[in-house]
């Protein structure tokens, strides 16, 4: 379970051919700065715990994959992402 890994700051998986749906316990990484899993087979809804992540930068990535829904508003209120 990745919300178990309390102080982890990178997750860097882009071009993984990753699968699935992004779990919404990545919502429980306080110490997450970059998360990259651009360019995989994700699908599904980005998870709204996602906007939650308070030390997220502006290297949060997520494009070239299959993602369905709107982006969370939680994400739009987030101080260190650039749009």
């Amino acid at each position: 379970e990745i919300g178990m890994i309390s102080y982890i700051k990178h997750i860097l998986l882009n071009d993984n051919n990753l699968t699935g749906s992004i779990p919404s316990e990545v919502g429980l990484l306080s110490y997450l700065a970059r998360l990259h899993l651009f360019t995989n087979m994700l699908n599904g809804t980005i998870p709204t715990e996602v906007g939650s992540l308070p030390n997220l930068e502006a290297t949060f990535n997520l494009s070239s994959n299959v993602l369905t829904g709107t982006v969370p508003i939680e994400l739009g209120m987030m101080s260190n992402i650039q749009r």
